[in-house]
């Protein structure tokens, strides 16, 4: 399969490469958001790219930035193809605004050594593996070399976001979190988890990066979580980790996935992108470039006059 690893342009300006998405300034002063097929486990990129996962991500998160404007305004100024999006250059507010809706991943760890409180949010003796909570909680961190949980005091003492835009960058996370979890909910699916970022866009709040993509959130199949709930497997790379962890060798994962586990990921993703949506993804017309993902990229962004012709430079 056809996969977009790295996309590299003399044209454009890189402002970061990060673990899945390449960041370009346009001419024009725009940010350009490159989501390739790369994945990250246990903090490090594979070798092996998914086929499709890009596309995944870029089409899920710009489905549910148009799904929640009328919540928050957004970065997005729309999709020049199916792995790039088009995006105001807004000042990102260095805080992660994280939404918990049941006891999981590095949560359940903690509470499990006996901490009760998180990210100055106090919960309850006797939760269960995975249990949901009475209502979604937020359990901000920083963004930095190493995120680490803070409070909203300490958020605000230390200078990372007054209280006021604080305060409404709590309100809307819970709103966006609400509409999304019954959303999926109406779908079979259960939104755990997720972060939020925000960025100040003319002096406005707006919601950057993503949103609600496979990446950024935790997502359970209502039906096995129903059948039994300590047991239930995170959908989308959770089969990629289970792999890597079954093929430990010497204390290291493997660097590469065999072409059926890329496969099978890649197969994941698209089912998750269909559930959500409700329709097939669109990954454009390739047959014209050979189904060359990069091919199909420029092709567009030199439609689009972001870029000139390679052919004739």
């Amino acid at each position: 399969m056809n996969t977009l690893n790295h996309f590299d342009t003399p044209q454009l300006e890189l402002l970061h490469r990060g673990k899945v998405r390449d960041s370009y300034r346009t001419p024009s002063g725009e940010r350009l958001l490159v989501v390739t097929d790369r994945l990250s486990a246990f903090d490090s990129v594979l070798d092996t790219p998914v086929a499709h996962k890009g596309a995944v991500l870029n089409g899920l998160a710009a489905f549910w930035f148009d799904k929640t404007k009328h919540i928050v305004p957004n970065h997005v100024i729309r999709l020049l193809d199916p792995n790039v999006t088009l995006a105001h250059e807004a000042e990102p507010i260095r805080v992660e605004m994280i939404v918990r809706n049941y006891i999981t991943g590095s949560m359940l760890r903690g509470y499990q050594q006996g901490q009760r409180t998180f990210s100055g949010v106090t919960v309850t003796d006797g939760l269960t593996k995975h249990q949901q909570f009475p209502e979604p909680i937020v359990t901000p961190t920083t963004k930095e070399e190493s995120d680490r949980e803070i409070t909203p005091e300490s958020l605000v003492s230390e200078g990372w976001v007054a209280a006021d835009l604080y305060e409404q960058m709590r309100v809307k996370a819970l709103e966006l979190f609400n509409f999304a979890s019954t959303w999926m909910a109406e779908r079979g699916i259960i939104l755990v988890d997720t972060k939020y970022e925000f960025g100040l866009f003319d002096g406005k709040l707006i919601l950057i990066d993503e949103i609600h993509t496979p990446d950024s959130s935790r997502f359970w199949s209502a039906e096995d979580y129903a059948r039994n709930p300590e047991a239930v497997e995170q959908m989308d790379k959770e089969y990629v980790r289970q792999w890597l962890i079954a093929n430990k060798q010497d204390g290291q994962y493997p660097h590469a996935l065999p072409p059926e586990v890329a496969q099978e990921a890649s197969r994941r993703y698209l089912d998750i992108y269909e559930r959500v949506t409700g329709s097939p993804l669109p990954t454009g017309d390739e047959t014209t470039t050979g189904g060359d993902v990069r091919t199909r990229l420029v092709g567009n962004l030199v439609r689009a006059g972001i870029m000139k012709d390679e052919s004739e430079s």
